[in-house]
């Protein structure tokens, strides 16, 4: 059975950030949950300088592809019901 491989790539805005030392306390919170929550493979990818937008990838691997689409859907929901900032970009693939 081959193996499949869910990305995700969120972008997410956050308002009120003055700092990028706010911005870390915001993100690293948002990481830490979902790595712990869905044992997931989970960093902050795309815009470290900026302190109103974060961009955090996510991986999930199974050999069912029914399953990684379901965690896809799941991390999703997770990420915009557990953090203060708005999530403005979502973009999935399954290898």
């Amino acid at each position: 059975m081959p193996m499949r491989v869910g990305l995700v790539e969120l972008t997410l805005r956050l308002h009120g950030c003055r700092s990028l030392k706010e911005k870390r306390q915001v993100v690293r919170s948002l990481v830490d949950r979902l790595r712990h929550h869905f044992n997931t493979a989970v960093a902050e990818v795309d815009y470290q300088d900026e302190h109103e937008r974060a961009g955090i990838g996510i991986a999930v691997v199974s050999s069912d592809k029914a399953l990684v689409e379901r965690l896809i859907e799941q991390v999703i929901d997770y990420a915009e019901g557990n953090t203060e900032a708005e999530l403005v970009g979502i973009q999935t693939e399954v290898l």
